[in-house]
């Protein structure tokens, strides 16, 4: 491969390790080239799989700041799983052509800069779809809110419950003012302030006597 070749393709591989959300590194020795390509269409939409001379991914690995976490993975013919859509799918599209063609040997990974190993991204595969995943949360952020704005229209309602019951209360157990008065005041001052009171609405009445008298 002249050195323009292989600066070319180290370039491809660098903006697929940049741009993808995650790659998987496997072993696809003895594999066939009409399985390769089934693969690939498992894969469509998910990820890429490309065919790679380990000496030239591991430079492009290094260029993107990921060669410790990918060139130990890198052994015998190999072939990187780019990963550009859903993480899950493409690594349950992976595991499941590996259960039907053993020669496929998924060895690790990396995902958001981060080294997987094969076990992880088998959990990876036990993963709900993210469309699945999604509407969960949005019917759960719907519930929850749901449920708020239920709270909040219920406040005026429990608020003027709350003063009624409170009025009722007061109303039931306040005595009148007249009678409040003269427990207070005791026996001889009740009589008193009942004289008094009695005396205060007789005045009006004299008064408009009086004046009538005067001017007879």
């Amino acid at each position: 491969m002249a050195n323009a070749e292989k600066t070319a393709v180290i370039d491809e591989l660098t903006g697929k390790f940049n741009t993808s959300s995650g790659a998987v590194l496997t072993e696809y020795r003895g594999l066939t080239v009409a399985q390769l390509s089934e693969l690939r269409g498992k894969l469509s939409g998910n990820a890429t799989f490309t065919v790679t001379k380990n000496t030239l991914a591991k430079v492009a690995a290094t260029n993107a700041g990921l060669g410790e976490a990918v060139a130990p993975l890198l052994s015998g013919p190999s072939a990187i799983a780019f990963v550009d859509g859903d993480v899950a799918q493409a690594a349950k599209g992976l595991l499941d052509f590996a259960k039907a063609n053993p020669l496929l040997v998924i060895k690790g990974g990396v995902l958001d800069g981060k080294a997987l190993t094969a076990a992880e991204i088998g959990k990876l595969a036990d993963l709900e779809p993210r469309e699945v995943l999604l509407a969960k949360l949005a019917g759960a952020m719907k519930a929850s809110m749901a449920g708020a704005a239920a709270t909040f229209n219920a406040l005026p309602t429990q608020m003027a419950l709350l003063a009624d019951a409170l009025r009722a209360k007061v109303e039931a157990g306040s005595p009148a003012p007249a009678q409040a008065a003269a427990a207070e005041a005791g026996p001889a001052d009740a009589d008193t302030a009942e004289a008094a009171t009695a005396q205060a609405d007789t005045v009006p009445a004299d008064t408009g006597a009086t004046e009538s008298q005067t001017q007879d």
